[in-house]
């Protein structure tokens, strides 16, 4: 009887509440060690204090809010080396980065942001919202026409890293402050905005993750991290 393949393995985290820079630094480690060979996949889930964070693609104009503004809101500006223009990280949000050997796991960057997008789309239809990938050139998760979930990567050579952000409870009116993503007419929306329900992100990270290892076809290890603790869905 021919024996079945293991899965591939991937480390996963919950660090909780991580300021941006912080997490970037991480991500950025953990990149040399898989570039060195000495490395593992890892997947990254945490939120971020409140920051606009500025893609390759940004430019000055997408930040609407002035710097006494941002002070007195309490928001930071990082100009971040990820694809994409200008979005924001805040309390009530979930952010995931998988910093992955894309050559181990076989996967093309495309069909990559395909199963970034499947993962979420099947974890939202477990709490009941219908979510669907964006049209030609709007990456992401969308709810009728509204964005639930952000995507921006970086490549280095075939290790990619930065990830999504999932609205849960997130405050709407600080992405009043950018131009969200490039396009003023596309308004973002959360978890709560469209059910009422108030998903914490600690507990939907044990819940998405699940959606994560089926969708990617790994299994995942969950260890502590440096900056936090280990959960389990």
């Amino acid at each position: 009887m021919p024996m079945s393949r293991s899965l591939p393995r991937v480390r996963a985290s919950w660090l909780g509440s991580v300021p941006y820079r912080q997490a970037w630094d991480l991500q950025a480690e953990l990149v040399r060690e898989l570039r060195d060979g000495g490395g593992r996949d890892t997947l990254l889930l945490l939120e971020h204090p409140h920051v606009f964070t500025m893609g390759k693609a940004a430019v000055p104009e997408h930040l609407l809010w002035d710097e006494a503004e941002r002070a007195r809101r309490g928001v930071e500006v990082v100009w971040s080396d990820r694809g994409g223009e200008a979005t924001y990280h805040g309390p009530g949000q979930l952010v995931g980065y998988p910093v992955l050997d894309l050559s181990r796991l076989q996967v093309s960057i495309p069909r990559y942001i395909e199963l970034m997008e499947r993962s979420l789309i099947d974890y939202l239809g477990s709490l009941g919202v219908e979510s669907e990938p964006g049209e030609p050139g709007f990456t992401g998760v969308w709810h009728q026409g509204e964005k639930l979930a952000a995507i921006g990567i970086k490549l280095n050579r075939s290790v990619v890293s930065h990830g999504f952000a999932l609205n849960l409870t997130t405050d709407l009116s600080y992405f009043d402050g950018i131009v969200p993503c490039g396009h003023a007419d596309r308004r973002p929306t959360s978890v709560e905005a469209v059910t009422g329900r108030q998903v914490p992100p600690r507990e939907a990270a044990g819940a998405y993750a699940r959606n994560f290892a089926a969708t990617f076809g790994v299994e995942l290890d969950w260890a502590p991290a440096a900056m936090g603790t280990p959960v389990r869905g």
